[in-house]
């Protein structure tokens, strides 16, 4: 019995030695026990709080930096859309009738005037831009809002989107015609364009005329194609034609003091060469104009023109010059007064002005239009005389 005490006892020691170097082994190995049921939910929901914690962690540094990052982003949008802290600038800005809010938006962009292009269409959609922007310079600076900047974009005659008229003024055009013309076209009534052209104050310094009388613009309306708004102001249209002759005489300003004469001289002749040539023949016409009026013993002053007769007829002109129509007594009557007219007879185009500028070196004194369509120029009376009684005379 002792024998088999013994002997289960060498081998529970033997077990357990076995037992003791396989944990020894399994702890060497990095190995562990399988864990229970409830150390894995244990160990699940550690995990889970800790996932939990590091989003909330995450979350916040993602605010923080969003907050930071938006701020800044807000301030220079506000800054943009508000001025409130842009450099000094100032432009001008053209806007046209081909321009629409995208393009207005590009010109402001360009300038300087906005930073953020997306966000000035965005505004001006909402506060209906297009309906308040015009056609015009505008000149603009950095102190001004959107808002601002919109307003004085602003233009009396109409906006980008109001219907709009292309017209061609003529030359040789009175200012009489070329009002019933933008009248016919609905760019304003004859009442408005009238009152405009007689008083409405232009600050040219070339219009010299007293207010009250339509004839203070003679000469001054320069004739080309132009667009205007329908049903505009009438004050900005009759503006247009007055803004394109100042452009143009602009470009003369040497010429024109190099001639020694007056301006309002040099349109006043303009406009009888305009009235009395189709343009082939101006530097000639120019020339008997200017001979005439430096001439005592051939034509005593006397330019002899019925365009400017005709002109000061008005309504009493009956479609063909008669001798008592020559006969009454107008202060454009040029066969009995001395020198040129008081005003322009008409509004002459370029060539015009410019053959008034730059008249041909002749002698001539006299010419008349002939059967071929075309004026015949004469030194002397007796040779005018000749062939105004030919039969080449065109009458």
């Amino acid at each position: 019995m002792s024998d088999e005490r013994n002997h289960e006892t060498a081998r529970y020691d033997t077990q357990r030695v076995r037992d003791e170097d396989a944990r020894r082994r399994a702890a060497a190995q990095g190995e562990r026990r399988p864990l229970t049921p409830a150390q894995k939910e244990a160990l699940r929901r550690k995990g889970r709080r800790r996932q939990a914690f590091l989003r909330f962690v995450l979350w916040v540094i993602f605010v923080v930096i969003a907050s930071l990052a938006l701020s800044g982003v807000g301030w220079l949008l506000a800054n943009d859309f508000a001025a409130f802290n842009k450099e000094p600038l100032t432009a001008t800005i053209t806007i046209t009738k081909d321009d629409d809010l995208d393009s207005v938006t590009d010109k402001l962009k360009d300038e300087g005037m906005i930073q953020y292009k997306w966000l000035f269409k965005l505004f001006g959609k909402v506060a209906h831009a297009e309906d308040k922007i015009g056609i015009g310079d505008h000149e603009l600076n950095t102190t001004m809002d959107y808002s601002a900047l919109i307003n004085h974009m602003r233009s009396s005659s109409g906006a980008l989107n109001s219907e709009t008229v292309r017209v061609t003024i003529h030359e040789g055009a009175t200012v009489k015609q070329i009002i019933e013309q933008l009248a016919e076209y609905g760019v304003s009534t004859v009442e408005e364009l009238t009152e405009a052209a007689a008083n409405y104050e232009y600050t040219y310094d070339f219009i010299t005329g007293s207010k009250g009388d339509i004839k203070r613009l003679e000469g001054y309306l320069f004739p080309d194609t132009y667009e205007f708004y329908v049903n505009g102001n009438a004050a900005n249209a009759i503006g247009k034609l007055l803004s394109n002759f100042n452009a143009k005489i602009d470009d003369l300003e040497e010429q024109i003091d190099a001639s020694g004469r007056e301006l309002s001289e040099i349109i006043t002749v303009a406009s009888l060469i305009e009235k009395e040539t189709d343009g082939h023949d101006q530097a000639n016409i120019a020339s008997v104009i200017y001979n005439r009026l430096n001439n005592v013993g051939e034509t005593y002053h006397l330019l002899q023109i019925d365009a400017s007769q005709i002109y000061g007829l008005g309504d009493r002109y009956t479609g063909k010059l008669t001798q008592t129509e020559l006969d009454i007594d107008t202060p454009y009557n040029t066969h009995i007064h001395e020198g040129l007219p008081p005003t322009p007879i008409a509004n002459p185009g370029l060539a015009a002005i410019r053959a008034a500028l730059e008249p041909a070196q002749t002698g001539y004194y006299f010419y008349a239009l002939g059967k071929d369509g075309v004026h015949h120029f004469f030194t002397t009376y007796r040779e005018f005389l000749n062939f105004v009684n030919s039969s080449d005379y065109g009458g």
